[in-house]
Protein backbone atom coordinates (compact mmCIF):
# COMPACT_ATOMS: atom_id res chain seq x y z
CA UNK A 1 0.00 0.00 0.00
CA UNK A 2 0.98 3.30 -1.40
CA UNK A 3 3.29 5.62 1.84
CA UNK A 4 0.52 8.24 1.22
CA UNK A 5 0.59 10.23 4.97
CA UNK A 6 2.97 11.79 6.69
CA UNK A 7 2.96 13.09 10.85
CA UNK A 8 0.67 15.78 10.12
CA UNK A 9 -2.01 13.20 9.32
CA UNK A 10 -1.01 10.63 11.59
CA UNK A 11 -1.56 13.41 14.57
CA UNK A 12 -4.94 14.12 12.83
CA UNK A 13 -5.98 11.06 13.04
CA UNK A 14 -5.52 10.54 16.46
CA UNK A 15 -6.79 14.25 17.41
CA UNK A 16 -9.89 13.73 15.28
CA UNK A 17 -10.75 9.95 16.15
CA UNK A 18 -10.70 10.64 19.66
CA UNK A 19 -11.84 14.30 19.82
CA UNK A 20 -15.28 15.44 17.67
CA UNK A 21 -18.24 13.65 18.94
CA UNK A 22 -17.58 11.71 22.50
CA UNK A 23 -16.86 15.19 23.94
CA UNK A 24 -20.37 16.66 22.94
CA UNK A 25 -21.68 13.08 23.43
CA UNK A 26 -20.41 12.47 26.59
CA UNK A 27 -20.26 15.63 28.67
CA UNK A 28 -24.21 15.73 29.07
CA UNK A 29 -23.83 12.32 30.47
CA UNK A 30 -20.78 12.95 32.91
CA UNK A 31 -23.07 15.60 34.59
CA UNK A 32 -26.15 12.77 34.17
CA UNK A 33 -23.81 10.34 36.19
CA UNK A 34 -22.04 12.57 38.82
CA UNK A 35 -25.22 14.26 39.82
CA UNK A 36 -24.10 17.37 38.48
CA UNK A 37 -20.78 17.27 40.72
CA UNK A 38 -18.30 19.56 38.81
CA UNK A 39 -15.40 17.95 41.20
CA UNK A 40 -15.74 14.26 40.58
CA UNK A 41 -16.70 15.12 36.57
CA UNK A 42 -13.28 17.13 36.28
CA UNK A 43 -11.46 14.03 38.30
CA UNK A 44 -12.83 11.45 35.95
CA UNK A 45 -12.13 13.79 33.08
CA UNK A 46 -8.15 14.17 34.52
CA UNK A 47 -8.01 9.83 34.98
CA UNK A 48 -9.33 9.28 31.24
CA UNK A 49 -6.79 11.82 29.99
CA UNK A 50 -3.95 9.74 32.59
CA UNK A 51 -4.81 6.36 31.00
CA UNK A 52 -4.81 7.40 27.61
CA UNK A 53 -1.78 9.08 27.72
CA UNK A 54 -0.02 6.32 29.57
CA UNK A 55 -1.70 3.27 27.05
CA UNK A 56 -1.17 5.74 23.97
CA UNK A 57 3.48 5.89 24.93
CA UNK A 58 3.51 2.70 25.73
CA UNK A 59 1.87 1.54 22.33
CA UNK A 60 4.57 4.10 21.05
CA UNK A 61 7.25 2.15 22.89
CA UNK A 62 5.59 -1.05 20.93
CA UNK A 63 5.77 0.42 18.07
CA UNK A 64 9.01 1.57 17.64
CA UNK A 65 10.46 -1.56 19.28
CA UNK A 66 8.79 -3.93 16.92
CA UNK A 67 10.35 -2.31 13.17
CA UNK A 68 7.83 -2.80 10.32
CA UNK A 69 5.37 -3.51 12.10
CA UNK A 70 1.64 -1.54 12.12
CA UNK A 71 -1.50 -1.93 13.80
CA UNK A 72 -2.58 -3.43 16.58
CA UNK A 73 -3.34 -6.81 15.02
CA UNK A 74 0.44 -6.34 13.81
CA UNK A 75 1.86 -5.77 17.25
CA UNK A 76 -0.18 -8.27 18.99
CA UNK A 77 1.44 -10.70 16.72
CA UNK A 78 5.03 -9.76 16.96
CA UNK A 79 3.88 -9.62 20.86
CA UNK A 80 2.17 -12.95 21.60
CA UNK A 81 2.08 -14.83 18.26
CA UNK A 82 -0.55 -15.28 15.48
CA UNK A 83 -3.36 -16.95 17.45
CA UNK A 84 -3.53 -14.15 19.59
CA UNK A 85 -3.09 -11.42 17.11
CA UNK A 86 -5.67 -13.33 14.88
CA UNK A 87 -8.49 -12.98 17.69
CA UNK A 88 -7.90 -9.62 18.80
CA UNK A 89 -8.33 -8.48 14.83
CA UNK A 90 -11.19 -10.63 14.47
CA UNK A 91 -12.51 -8.73 17.33
CA UNK A 92 -11.73 -5.04 15.81
CA UNK A 93 -13.20 -6.15 12.64
CA UNK A 94 -16.16 -7.89 14.17
CA UNK A 95 -17.41 -5.43 16.98
CA UNK A 96 -14.81 -3.34 17.86
CA UNK A 97 -14.43 -0.81 14.56
CA UNK A 98 -17.75 -1.22 13.26
CA UNK A 99 -20.08 -0.52 16.70
CA UNK A 100 -17.96 2.14 17.08
CA UNK A 101 -18.73 3.53 13.45
CA UNK A 102 -22.27 2.80 14.20
CA UNK A 103 -22.94 5.51 17.25
CA UNK A 104 -20.49 7.73 15.39
CA UNK A 105 -22.38 7.72 12.18
CA UNK A 106 -25.40 8.52 14.37
CA UNK A 107 -23.73 11.15 16.07
CA UNK A 108 -23.52 14.04 13.50
CA UNK A 109 -27.25 12.86 12.45
CA UNK A 110 -28.44 13.58 15.84
CA UNK A 111 -26.92 17.03 16.26
CA UNK A 112 -27.84 17.89 12.93
CA UNK A 113 -31.55 17.42 13.94
CA UNK A 114 -30.65 19.39 17.32
CA UNK A 115 -29.45 21.89 14.93
CA UNK A 116 -32.64 22.09 12.85
CA UNK A 117 -34.98 21.70 15.98
CA UNK A 118 -36.37 18.40 15.49
CA UNK A 119 -37.96 17.21 18.51
CA UNK A 120 -37.34 13.60 17.78
CA UNK A 121 -33.74 13.73 16.99
CA UNK A 122 -32.26 10.88 19.47
CA UNK A 123 -34.64 8.51 17.76
CA UNK A 124 -36.85 9.83 15.22
CA UNK A 125 -36.71 7.43 11.79
CA UNK A 126 -34.79 10.67 10.14
CA UNK A 127 -32.08 10.88 12.47
CA UNK A 128 -31.65 7.11 11.82
CA UNK A 129 -32.08 7.30 8.00
CA UNK A 130 -29.76 10.16 7.93
CA UNK A 131 -27.03 7.88 10.02
CA UNK A 132 -27.08 5.29 7.21
CA UNK A 133 -26.29 8.02 5.40
CA UNK A 134 -23.41 9.64 6.91
CA UNK A 135 -22.26 6.04 7.25
CA UNK A 136 -22.34 5.60 3.51
CA UNK A 137 -21.20 8.26 1.92
CA UNK A 138 -17.81 8.12 4.44
CA UNK A 139 -17.69 4.74 3.60
CA UNK A 140 -17.68 5.46 -0.20
CA UNK A 141 -14.73 8.40 0.29
CA UNK A 142 -12.40 5.82 2.26
CA UNK A 143 -12.73 3.10 -0.09
CA UNK A 144 -12.84 5.41 -3.70
CA UNK A 145 -11.24 8.64 -2.64
CA UNK A 146 -8.62 7.25 0.47
CA UNK A 147 -6.38 10.67 0.09
CA UNK A 148 -9.27 12.97 -0.30
CA UNK A 149 -10.47 10.84 3.24
CA UNK A 150 -7.27 11.87 4.69
CA UNK A 151 -7.31 15.44 3.80
CA UNK A 152 -11.12 15.19 5.45
CA UNK A 153 -9.42 13.95 8.59
CA UNK A 154 -6.88 17.14 8.82
CA UNK A 155 -9.82 19.51 8.09
CA UNK A 156 -12.40 18.36 10.18
CA UNK A 157 -9.91 18.24 12.88
CA UNK A 158 -9.27 21.77 12.36
CA UNK A 159 -12.76 22.60 12.62
CA UNK A 160 -13.85 20.35 15.39
CA UNK A 161 -10.76 22.39 17.66
CA UNK A 162 -12.49 25.74 16.96
CA UNK A 163 -16.00 25.14 19.20
CA UNK A 164 -14.25 23.48 22.02
CA UNK A 165 -11.23 26.45 22.15
CA UNK A 166 -13.93 28.58 21.81
CA UNK A 167 -16.09 27.44 24.97
CA UNK A 168 -12.94 26.80 26.78
CA UNK A 169 -12.31 30.84 26.40
CA UNK A 170 -14.81 32.42 26.00
CA UNK A 171 -16.95 30.06 28.55
CA UNK A 172 -14.75 30.24 31.26
CA UNK A 173 -14.58 33.89 31.09
CA UNK A 174 -18.28 34.42 31.04
CA UNK A 175 -18.52 32.19 33.75
CA UNK A 176 -16.33 33.63 36.12
CA UNK A 177 -17.06 37.22 35.58
CA UNK A 178 -21.36 36.20 36.13
CA UNK A 179 -20.58 33.53 38.89
CA UNK A 180 -21.82 30.81 37.01
CA UNK A 181 -18.36 28.77 36.79
CA UNK A 182 -18.28 29.55 40.96
CA UNK A 183 -22.09 27.95 40.86
CA UNK A 184 -21.76 25.20 39.24
CA UNK A 185 -18.50 24.12 41.02
CA UNK A 186 -20.32 24.82 44.62
CA UNK A 187 -23.23 23.19 43.93
CA UNK A 188 -24.30 19.59 43.15
CA UNK A 189 -27.48 18.92 41.25
CA UNK A 190 -28.25 15.27 42.93
CA UNK A 191 -26.09 14.25 45.86
CA UNK A 192 -24.56 10.46 44.91
CA UNK A 193 -21.95 8.70 46.25
CA UNK A 194 -18.75 9.80 45.01
CA UNK A 195 -17.42 7.02 44.15
CA UNK A 196 -20.66 5.64 42.36
CA UNK A 197 -20.75 8.92 40.32
CA UNK A 198 -17.03 9.05 39.91
CA UNK A 199 -16.13 5.64 38.27
CA UNK A 200 -19.85 6.09 35.61
CA UNK A 201 -18.44 8.85 34.62
CA UNK A 202 -15.06 7.54 34.00
CA UNK A 203 -16.34 4.40 32.06
CA UNK A 204 -18.41 6.92 30.10
CA UNK A 205 -15.68 9.25 29.09
CA UNK A 206 -13.65 5.85 27.90
CA UNK A 207 -16.00 6.24 24.67
CA UNK A 208 -14.72 10.23 24.73
CA UNK A 209 -11.17 9.10 24.85
CA UNK A 210 -11.04 6.39 22.49
CA UNK A 211 -9.87 6.05 19.00
CA UNK A 212 -6.14 6.51 19.13
CA UNK A 213 -5.45 3.20 18.44
CA UNK A 214 -6.92 3.10 15.09
CA UNK A 215 -4.16 5.80 14.24
CA UNK A 216 -1.90 2.80 13.94
CA UNK A 217 -3.66 0.63 11.55
CA UNK A 218 -2.34 3.19 8.63
CA UNK A 219 0.91 2.31 9.94
CA UNK A 220 1.60 0.48 5.90
CA UNK A 221 0.82 4.04 4.79
CA UNK A 222 2.47 6.59 6.69
CA UNK A 223 6.11 7.76 5.97
CA UNK A 224 8.88 6.70 8.35
CA UNK A 225 6.52 5.14 10.30
CA UNK A 226 8.86 3.57 13.51
CA UNK A 227 9.67 7.51 14.19
CA UNK A 228 6.17 9.56 13.05
CA UNK A 229 3.88 6.72 15.14
CA UNK A 230 5.17 7.04 18.32
CA UNK A 231 5.12 10.96 18.12
CA UNK A 232 1.60 10.90 16.85
CA UNK A 233 0.50 9.09 19.42
CA UNK A 234 2.09 10.74 22.23
CA UNK A 235 1.74 14.46 21.25
CA UNK A 236 -2.10 13.40 19.96
CA UNK A 237 -3.14 12.05 22.99
CA UNK A 238 -1.70 14.95 24.93
CA UNK A 239 -3.34 17.88 23.03
CA UNK A 240 -6.59 15.70 23.38
CA UNK A 241 -6.14 15.10 27.03
CA UNK A 242 -5.49 19.06 27.73
CA UNK A 243 -8.53 20.30 25.42
CA UNK A 244 -11.00 18.17 27.33
CA UNK A 245 -10.21 19.50 30.31
CA UNK A 246 -10.35 22.97 29.56
CA UNK A 247 -13.52 22.06 27.35
CA UNK A 248 -15.15 21.19 30.62
CA UNK A 249 -14.18 23.90 32.58
CA UNK A 250 -15.67 25.98 29.87
CA UNK A 251 -18.78 24.52 29.79
CA UNK A 252 -19.47 24.85 33.64
CA UNK A 253 -19.67 28.73 32.48
CA UNK A 254 -21.91 28.58 29.76
CA UNK A 255 -24.74 27.06 31.37
CA UNK A 256 -26.12 26.02 34.88
CA UNK A 257 -25.57 22.26 35.32
CA UNK A 258 -29.46 21.49 35.96
CA UNK A 259 -30.51 22.64 32.66
CA UNK A 260 -27.78 20.92 31.21
CA UNK A 261 -28.37 17.85 32.42
CA UNK A 262 -32.17 18.04 31.64
CA UNK A 263 -31.07 19.67 28.34
CA UNK A 264 -30.36 16.09 27.18
CA UNK A 265 -29.51 16.01 23.60
CA UNK A 266 -29.68 19.68 23.22
CA UNK A 267 -27.72 20.59 26.17
CA UNK A 268 -24.60 21.41 24.14
CA UNK A 269 -26.34 23.55 21.93
CA UNK A 270 -27.90 25.39 25.46
CA UNK A 271 -24.39 26.46 26.34
CA UNK A 272 -23.07 27.06 23.10
CA UNK A 273 -26.09 29.75 22.45
CA UNK A 274 -25.93 31.60 25.84
CA UNK A 275 -22.38 32.73 25.21
CA UNK A 276 -22.10 32.81 21.71
CA UNK A 277 -25.91 34.57 21.05
CA UNK A 278 -28.64 32.72 19.07
CA UNK A 279 -26.57 33.42 15.84
CA UNK A 280 -23.12 32.71 16.80
CA UNK A 281 -24.32 29.76 19.11
CA UNK A 282 -26.06 27.80 15.86
CA UNK A 283 -22.93 28.97 13.70
CA UNK A 284 -20.83 27.27 15.83
CA UNK A 285 -22.48 24.31 17.03
CA UNK A 286 -22.44 23.89 12.75
CA UNK A 287 -19.13 23.02 13.69
CA UNK A 288 -19.67 20.37 16.45
CA UNK A 289 -21.95 18.56 13.66
CA UNK A 290 -18.75 18.55 11.12
CA UNK A 291 -16.52 17.53 13.86
CA UNK A 292 -19.01 14.55 14.52
CA UNK A 293 -18.47 13.34 10.98
CA UNK A 294 -14.92 14.05 11.32
CA UNK A 295 -14.89 11.44 13.96
CA UNK A 296 -16.66 9.06 11.55
CA UNK A 297 -14.54 9.64 9.14
CA UNK A 298 -11.54 8.75 11.55
CA UNK A 299 -12.79 5.42 12.39
CA UNK A 300 -13.65 4.73 9.15
CA UNK A 301 -10.56 5.02 7.81
CA UNK A 302 -9.43 2.48 10.41
CA UNK A 303 -12.79 -0.06 10.05
CA UNK A 304 -11.88 -0.29 6.12
CA UNK A 305 -8.58 -1.87 6.76
CA UNK A 306 -10.05 -3.92 9.77
CA UNK A 307 -10.28 -7.28 7.58
CA UNK A 308 -7.17 -6.58 5.75
CA UNK A 309 -4.73 -6.06 8.55
CA UNK A 310 -6.19 -9.10 9.61
CA UNK A 311 -5.72 -11.21 6.60
CA UNK A 312 -2.68 -10.24 5.88
CA UNK A 313 -1.56 -11.24 9.34
CA UNK A 314 -3.04 -14.16 9.51
CA UNK A 315 -2.41 -17.61 7.61
CA UNK A 316 -6.71 -18.16 7.73
CA UNK A 317 -7.20 -19.25 3.56
CA UNK A 318 -10.76 -18.49 4.11
CA UNK A 319 -10.01 -14.47 5.07
CA UNK A 320 -7.42 -14.90 1.95
CA UNK A 321 -10.16 -12.83 -0.36
CA UNK A 322 -9.56 -9.97 2.09
CA UNK A 323 -5.81 -9.66 1.07
CA UNK A 324 -6.75 -7.63 -2.33
CA UNK A 325 -5.97 -4.35 -2.85
CA UNK A 326 -7.85 -2.45 -5.71
CA UNK A 327 -4.98 -1.10 -7.95
CA UNK A 328 -6.85 2.30 -8.72
CA UNK A 329 -7.56 3.30 -5.81
CA UNK A 330 -5.08 1.43 -3.63
CA UNK A 331 -7.34 0.52 -1.30
CA UNK A 332 -8.63 -3.21 0.17
CA UNK A 333 -11.85 -3.37 -1.47
CA UNK A 334 -13.50 -6.48 0.16
CA UNK A 335 -12.48 -5.25 3.45
CA UNK A 336 -14.10 -1.85 3.25
CA UNK A 337 -17.42 -3.41 1.77
CA UNK A 338 -17.17 -5.96 4.80
CA UNK A 339 -16.79 -3.34 7.14
CA UNK A 340 -19.63 -1.32 5.93
CA UNK A 341 -22.27 -4.95 6.28
CA UNK A 342 -20.68 -4.99 9.72
CA UNK A 343 -20.86 -1.71 10.63
CA UNK A 344 -25.02 -1.28 9.47
CA UNK A 345 -25.88 -4.05 11.44
CA UNK A 346 -24.30 -2.56 14.62
CA UNK A 347 -26.27 0.62 13.81
CA UNK A 348 -29.29 -1.68 14.02
CA UNK A 349 -28.15 -3.32 17.15
CA UNK A 350 -27.47 0.39 18.82
CA UNK A 351 -31.08 1.60 17.68
CA UNK A 352 -32.42 -1.39 19.37
CA UNK A 353 -30.83 -2.00 22.20
CA UNK A 354 -29.36 1.55 23.27
CA UNK A 355 -31.82 4.09 22.16
CA UNK A 356 -34.68 1.84 22.32
CA UNK A 357 -33.09 -0.17 24.87
CA UNK A 358 -35.66 -3.16 24.65
CA UNK A 359 -35.06 -4.90 21.32
CA UNK A 360 -33.13 -7.84 22.87
CA UNK A 361 -33.75 -8.19 26.10
CA UNK A 362 -31.15 -8.56 28.85
CA UNK A 363 -28.48 -8.41 25.80
CA UNK A 364 -28.82 -4.53 25.54
CA UNK A 365 -25.38 -3.55 26.63
CA UNK A 366 -23.76 -0.01 25.75
CA UNK A 367 -22.41 -0.92 22.77
CA UNK A 368 -20.46 2.61 22.71
CA UNK A 369 -18.66 1.64 26.54
CA UNK A 370 -17.95 -1.94 27.08
CA UNK A 371 -16.19 -2.53 23.34
CA UNK A 372 -13.51 -0.10 24.34
CA UNK A 373 -13.17 -1.33 27.98
CA UNK A 374 -12.38 -4.91 26.62
CA UNK A 375 -9.78 -3.77 24.01
CA UNK A 376 -7.28 -2.20 27.36
CA UNK A 377 -8.22 -5.92 28.80
CA UNK A 378 -6.56 -6.85 25.31
CA UNK A 379 -3.93 -4.94 25.97
CA UNK A 380 -2.23 -6.63 28.88
CA UNK A 381 -0.50 -9.59 27.22
CA UNK A 382 0.91 -7.17 24.88
CA UNK A 383 2.52 -5.00 27.56
CA UNK A 384 3.55 -8.60 29.61
CA UNK A 385 5.51 -9.57 26.45
CA UNK A 386 7.02 -5.77 26.41
CA UNK A 387 8.66 -6.23 29.67
CA UNK A 388 10.75 -9.10 28.08
CA UNK A 389 12.52 -7.41 26.15
CA UNK A 390 16.05 -6.59 27.56
CA UNK A 391 17.23 -4.73 24.72
CA UNK A 392 15.01 -2.04 25.98
CA UNK A 393 16.13 0.20 29.05
CA UNK A 394 14.72 -0.03 32.40
CA UNK A 395 12.07 2.89 31.98
CA UNK A 396 10.09 1.73 28.26
CA UNK A 397 10.89 -2.11 29.42
CA UNK A 398 9.04 -2.22 33.25
CA UNK A 399 7.42 0.95 34.18
CA UNK A 400 5.65 2.10 31.53
CA UNK A 401 4.30 -1.18 30.74
CA UNK A 402 3.56 -1.62 34.32
CA UNK A 403 1.61 1.19 34.37
CA UNK A 404 -0.26 0.77 31.48
CA UNK A 405 -1.09 -2.72 32.51
CA UNK A 406 -2.36 -0.84 36.10
CA UNK A 407 -4.54 1.35 33.75
CA UNK A 408 -6.33 -1.37 31.94
CA UNK A 409 -7.20 -3.03 34.84
CA UNK A 410 -8.70 0.19 36.67
CA UNK A 411 -10.86 0.59 33.00
CA UNK A 412 -12.12 -3.02 33.62
CA UNK A 413 -12.98 -2.57 37.53
CA UNK A 414 -14.54 0.64 36.48
CA UNK A 415 -16.65 -1.21 33.62
CA UNK A 416 -18.09 -3.93 35.95
CA UNK A 417 -18.49 -1.60 38.85
CA UNK A 418 -20.38 0.87 36.27
CA UNK A 419 -22.68 -1.38 34.13
CA UNK A 420 -22.74 -4.86 36.90
CA UNK A 421 -25.02 -7.58 35.31
CA UNK A 422 -24.94 -6.13 31.57
CA UNK A 423 -20.87 -7.07 30.99
CA UNK A 424 -21.93 -10.26 31.34
CA UNK A 425 -24.47 -10.32 28.72
CA UNK A 426 -21.65 -8.37 26.60
CA UNK A 427 -19.21 -10.82 27.54
CA UNK A 428 -21.59 -13.92 26.03
CA UNK A 429 -21.73 -12.21 22.82
CA UNK A 430 -18.48 -11.67 23.01
CA UNK A 431 -17.19 -15.36 23.59
CA UNK A 432 -20.05 -16.44 20.23
CA UNK A 433 -18.14 -13.99 18.18
CA UNK A 434 -14.75 -15.46 19.13
CA UNK A 435 -15.84 -19.01 18.67
CA UNK A 436 -17.59 -17.88 15.13
CA UNK A 437 -13.97 -16.35 14.31
CA UNK A 438 -12.27 -20.13 15.31
CA UNK A 439 -15.08 -21.15 12.38
CA UNK A 440 -13.05 -18.77 9.67
CA UNK A 441 -9.28 -19.06 11.12
CA UNK A 442 -8.95 -22.82 10.00
CA UNK A 443 -7.12 -25.59 11.07
CA UNK A 444 -3.43 -23.28 10.96
CA UNK A 445 -2.32 -22.89 14.36
CA UNK A 446 0.14 -20.18 15.66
Amino acid sequence: MEKRYGLPVAIAMVIGTVIGSGIFFKAESVLNRTGGNMIAGILAFIIMGVVMIISAYTFGIVSGHYDGVDGLVGFSKAACGKTYSYYIGWFMAIIYYPSLVSVLSWLPARYFGVLLGWEDAVVGGRTMALAGAFMIVTYAMNALAPKIAGKFQVSTTIIKLIPLFLMAIVGTIVGLTNGMTVQNFTTVVNELPFSEGLFAAIVALAFAFEGWICATSIGKELKDAKRNLPKALLIGTIIVAIVYVVYYIGLAGAVDSATMMAGGEAGAKIAFTNVFGKFGGVAIFAFVVISCWGTCNGLTMAVTRGLYDLAVESDSKKLAMFKNVDPNTGMPTNSAVFGLLMSILWLVYFYGGCLMGNWFGPFCFDSSELPIITLYALYIPIYFALMKQKALPTFKRNVMPILATVCSLFMVFAAIYSHKMNVVFYLIVFVVVMALGALFRGKKNA
